[in-house]
């Protein structure tokens, strides 16, 4: 019983590590897609969104049924609950990668705005997460998780910063106004991925510490 219900778990592994990768790639492609102002790029994410959503769905029965079969406990039991909830979460990520791209689509259509910005560095830092946090789950690595949580204060005062930017920009341009808030929607959604990102690596910190930590102010650092 215990060989079967390892070689389910690392089957479910490689799956999560997958749909993961597939995630990691549309946020970064999202990006991208509003950096070049790139219509093509940004479809191609949109399209992909129903692969992401067909694997979520696999990967939620995968877990059902190991639990129902072999009935993990311990460390193997928290495993399992831990996949069901990133799962979610990386499903949530490429259906915020889809609303980036879709403001990418916008933006392509529409004179380029004189406004610095982070979102291409935003989407870099939430995709290191993602992977970081991947990482820490399959190496049951606490350590690294909680460096996953400390990035996300970083993603949130580019955020700031970005709003404050885009406010200002209204004022001086407000004709303007609709690319400023396109914008603006893109960057909340990058921030948005770095904290589903956090949930994840909470949930791996779950997983091998036994704690939940998610409601808890903590200073990460």
């Amino acid at each position: 019983m215990a060989k079967h219900l390892q070689r389910e778990v690392e089957k479910l592994k490689k799956k999560l590590l997958a749909l993961g990768a597939r995630v990691e790639t549309c946020v970064r492609d999202a990006a991208l897609s509003i950096e070049q102002r790139d219509a093509v790029l940004a479809q191609k994410v949109i399209d992909n969104d129903i692969e992401i959503d067909n694997t979520e769905v696999e990967v939620e029965e995968d877990c059902l049924k190991i639990l129902a079969l072999y009935q993990p406990v311990a460390i193997d039991l928290r495993f399992i609950v831990a996949v069901l909830k990133i799962n979610n979460d990386l499903e949530r990520i490429g259906d915020l990668a889809v609303n980036v791209a879709e403001r990418a689509s916008f933006l392509a259509n529409h004179a380029k705005v004189n406004i610095s910005s982070d979102l291409l560095s935003m989407a870099q830092i939430a995709q290191e997460m993602l992977k970081e946090s991947l990482d820490a789950l399959i190496n049951h690595d606490a350590e690294l998780a909680h460096k996953v949580c400390v990035s996300d204060d970083v993603v949130d005062q580019m955020n700031r910063q970005t709003y404050l930017k885009v406010q200002d920009a209204i004022v001086k341009n407000p004709e303007q106004i609709s690319t400023l808030i396109h914008l603006l929607s893109a960057s909340r959604h990058l921030e948005r991925i770095a904290d589903h990102t956090t949930n994840i690596a909470e949930d791996v910190i779950y997983m091998v510490e036994g704690e939940i930590i998610r409601h808890k102010t903590e200073d990460y650092r």
